[in-house]
């Protein structure tokens, strides 16, 4: 089990390792494959595409709704790889987290120079 500082710290070094070593300018696909690849191999449990159902008063609906990343069953990584992030990026990991009960997310955009301009975290 880890404490979230640390997740947070390997977290981080495993998607800047994936930047370093890839750049920006590539599908969102390929940077999760990648990053999964990274999260695992540092210890850490991670689970990519996680189901993710809505409940609506009572019923449980399968919409289709995916978790990019799902690390240590409480963060979710949601990644893109666009020319900036917008609002509505940002809509649908708070949505993620409230549908999920997870506390923490991430909104990553590979897509650009710096990683670093690319991370955004939020606390529920």
């Amino acid at each position: 089990m880890f404490i979230e500082k640390e997740l947070t710290e390997k977290i981080l070094a495993c998607a800047y390792s994936v930047h370093t070593e890839l750049g920006p300018g590539l599908l969102e696909k390929t940077y999760e494959t990648c990053l999964y690849h990274e999260l695992r191999q540092s210890g850490l449990f991670a689970e990519k595409q996680v189901e993710l159902p809505v409940a609506y008063k009572g019923i449980e609906i399968d919409a289709g709704y995916r978790l990019d990343l799902l690390v240590e069953n409480k963060i979710i990584l949601e990644l893109k790889s666009v020319e900036e992030l917008t609002d509505i990026h940002t809509a649908q990991l708070l949505t993620y987290l409230k549908l999920s009960g997870c506390k923490i997310g991430y909104l990553m955009n590979f897509n650009v120079r710096s990683l670093k301009l690319g991370i955004k975290r939020f606390i529920m």
